[in-house]
C-alpha cells in the first residue's frame, strides 16, 4: 500500500490552472522522481502534500485513508516532511537551533542548550553530515551549501514517514551530493517514502526507483527508471525533442570588447583575460577556484587591488555593479532571488529595471514605452506568466531566469556576464536560455559564462577559461574541449585526473556554487 496518495488534485490561481486532476503514490522503500519543466506544476503540488495549500478538487490519502492538512504542523504530525529548495536560516542563531526552531529541546520548561547541542551533534553524526556542518555555527556564517543541508536535517527531524526533497542539490558541491545521497538511500532502506525534485538527469537515474512527468499541470507518464532513457523523459517533460539543444553555428569573432590584463584581488591573482565580440567564453573550475569572484571583480561588485580592465577599447574601472551597467555591462548573478530581483515587484518591473533611464524623462517613467518594451522581451523570451503585472515571486524559477535575461536584452550591454544561468532551470527553459545566449552572441554581442555544469561548457563555449586556486591554469578552444581536459586543468596537480567523467552518483558537473557568502543586494542598476 502506497504511504501517501494524490488522487485528482487540481488546483487555480487567479484563473490560471497549476493543477489539473494529478495523482500521484508514494510508496515506502522507494523513491519516486518527479520531474517537469518550470511551471508545471511541481511546486504547486508539494505545497499540498505540505499543507501550505489546499486542493480545490482532489482528495489526499494517507495509508489509505481521506485526510485534510489544514496546515503545515498538522502535515508534519501525520509525518509529511517536504524540504524546500530556498533555505530559511536565521542568521543570528547557530546550527543547533537552526535545526530545532520550532520544537527546541528543553529540561522542564527551561531550554537547555547543552541538550540541544548534543542531540544536534547526534543528528549530525545520524545523517551524515557531521564533517560539513558544525552546530555552532551562526546561521549568517554558512556557505550556501551548508544552509541547504541545514534545510535537510530541519526536514528530518522526527523520523518522517514521508519526505519530499524539492531541487535539494540546486547549492550543494560534489561532497555534500555524495553525503546526500547515501542518506536517501539509507531512509529509502528504512521504509521512508520519498520524493525527488529535481532537473539534473544524472541524479534522477543515479537515485530514483520512478520518475513521473508534469507538463502543463497535468499528469504524462510514471516509468519506471531502470526501464526508460533520459530521452524518453525529456520528450515527456517538454512535448519535443531537445537532441540539438547544443546546436550552435560557430562563426569567426570579431572585435576584443574586454580586455583584462593583471588583474589581482584578495581572490584572484594576476588575470589576463579578453572576450571578442560575438563570442561565447566560459569560466570553469572547482568550488572556490574564483570563478564568480573573478566576474563580479569585473562588473565592480568586488575591488581590485592591481591590473587593468578595457570595455570596447577604453580604459574600465568599476566602483560598483551600476558603474559597470551605464558602461555597457549587464550581469545575471548565480543567486538571482537575492541578487537579481525584486520579489514582490511584478514582471514588468523586474524586465524594466535597466532600462528606466531609458524610459523616463524629468525623472517619470513612459509607462506605455515600458509596457510595450517588456512586453516585446518577454515574449522574445516566452515567459510564462498571467501578465506583466504578476508578482515575480509568483513565477516559477526557470521564468524568474528568463525575466532576468529580457532584462538585459532590454539593455542591450556591450558585455553579459551569466553567473550559472540554468541553476534550477528545467530542460526545456535550459533549450530556450541556451538558444538566446546563441542568439546573442550571432548578433554580436560578447558573451562570459561561469558554469558548473560540464556539458554546458562543452556545448555552449566557444573557448573554456579553466582556473584553479584564483588563477587562469589553461585555456581551451571549442574543439579541444573535452570533460577530462577541463577536468585536468581544473584538479590540483597532486589529484588524479578522472578520465571516465562524473561518477554515478555525482551529476555531471565540476562543483556547486562556490562556498562564500553571496552579497544581498540586488544589482546595482541606473535609476531615472
Amino acid at each position: 500500500m502506497s504511504t501517501l496518495q494524490a488522487c485528482d488534485i487540481s488546483k487555480s490561481f487567479s484563473g490560471v490552472r497549476a493543477l489539473r486532476g494529478v495523482s500521484l503514490d508514494l510508496r515506502p522503500g522507494e523513491v519516486h522522481a518527479l520531474l517537469g519543466e518550470n511551471g508545471a506544476g511541481k511546486s504547486t503540488l508539494l505545497k499540498i502534500l505540505a499543507g501550505d495549500l489546499a486542493p480545490d478538487s482532489g482528495e489526499l490519502l494517507i495509508d489509505g485513508v481521506a485526510t485534510r492538512l489544514e496546515n503545515p504542523a498538522r502535515a508534519r504530525k501525520l509525518g509529511i516532511s517536504v524540504i524546500a529548495q530556498e533555505p530559511d536560516v536565521l542568521p543570528d542563531v547557530d546550527v543547533t537551533e537552526n535545526i530545532f526552531i520550532g520544537s527546541l529541546p528543553r529540561r522542564g520548561r527551561l531550554f537547555s542548550p547543552s541538550t540541544a547541542r548534543a542531540r544536534a551533534e547526534d543528528i549530525l553524526r545520524d545523517v551524515g553530515f557531521e564533517h560539513l556542518l558544525s552546530p555552532s555555527t551562526l546561521g549568517r556564517h554558512l556557505s550556501p551549501a551548508q544552509r541547504q543541508l541545514v534545510e535537510i536535517v530541519r526536514g528530518l527531524v522526527g523520523s518522517p514517514r514521508v519526505v519530499a526533497f524539492d531541487e535539494p542539490t540546486s547549492s550543494l558541491g560534489d561532497p555534500e551530493v555524495e553525503a546526500l545521497f547515501r542518506l536517501i538511500r539509507r531512509l529509502r532502506d528504512d521504509g521512508v517514502a520519498i520524493a525527488y525534485v529535481s532537473h539534473r538527469m544524472p541524479e534522477i537515474f543515479a537515485i530514483a526507483d520512478r520518475a513521473s512527468v508534469l507538463r502543463d499541470g497535468q499528469m504524462v507518464g510514471t516509468r519506471d527508471v531502470a526501464a526508460t532513457s533520459t530521452d524518453e523523459v525529456v520528450r515527456l517533460m517538454v512535448g519535443r525533442d531537445l537532441s540539438a539543444m547544443f546546436a550552435r553555428e560557430r562563426h569567426e569573432p570579431g572585435e576584443v570588447v574586454l580586455s583584462v590584463r593583471g588583474l589581482t584581488n584578495e581572490d584572484v591573482h594576476d588575470i589576463d583575460l579578453d572576450v571578442r565580440a560575438g563570442e561565447v567564453v566560459a569560466l570553469a573550475g572547482l568550488v572556490g577556484a574564483g570563478r564568480s569572484e573573478l566576474a563580479r571583480t569585473i562588473v565592480g561588485d568586488l575591488p581590485t587591488i592591481s591590473g587593468t580592465m578595457e570595455l570596447a577599447g577604453r580604459s574600465f574601472a568599476p566602483r560598483s555593479p551600476r558603474d559597470a551597467v551605464r558602461a555597457g555591462i549587464g550581469l545575471a548573478p548565480e543567486e538571482r532571488k537575492a541578487q537579481a530581483l525584486l520579489m514582490r515587484r511584478s514582471v514588468r518591473d523586474n524586465a524594466s529595471l535597466a532600462v528606466l533611464d531609458r524610459l523616463s524623462r524629468g525623472h517619470i517613467v513612459d509607462r506605455r514605452r515600458e509596457r510595450e518594451l517588456v512586453r516585446e522581451q518577454v515574449t522574445r523570451m516566452r515567459v510564462r506568466t498571467p501578465s506583466l503585472e504578476q508578482e515575480i515571486r509568483n513565477l516559477s524559477g526557470g521564468n524568474q531566469q528568463k525575466v532576468v535575461l529580457a532584462r538585459w536584452l532590454a539593455r542591450k550591454p556591450k558585455l553579459l556576464v551569466l553567473d550559472e544561468p540554468t541553476r534550477g532551470v528545467d530542460v526545456g527553459a535550459k533549450a530556450e536560455i541556451y538558444g538566446v545566449i546563441d542568439e546573442l552572441a550571432r548578433s554580436g554581442m560578447a558573451v562570459l559564462v561561469v558554469s558548473s555544469e560540464l556539458p554546458e561548457l562543452l556545448g555552449l563555449a566557444d573557448r573554456i577559461v579553466v582556473m584553479r586556486g584564483g588563477r587562469i591554469s589553461g585555456e581551451l578552444s571549442h574543439t579541444e574541449a573535452t570533460e577530462e581536459a577541463v577536468l585536468g586543468l581544473a584538479l590540483p596537480h597532486e589529484a588524479p585526473v578522472l578520465t571516465d567523467g562524473p561518477q554515478p552518483d555525482v551529476p555531471a558537473r565540476l562543483s556547486g556554487p562556490p562556498d562564500h557568502e553571496p552579497p544581498t543586494s540586488t544589482e546595482g542598476v541606473p535609476a531615472p
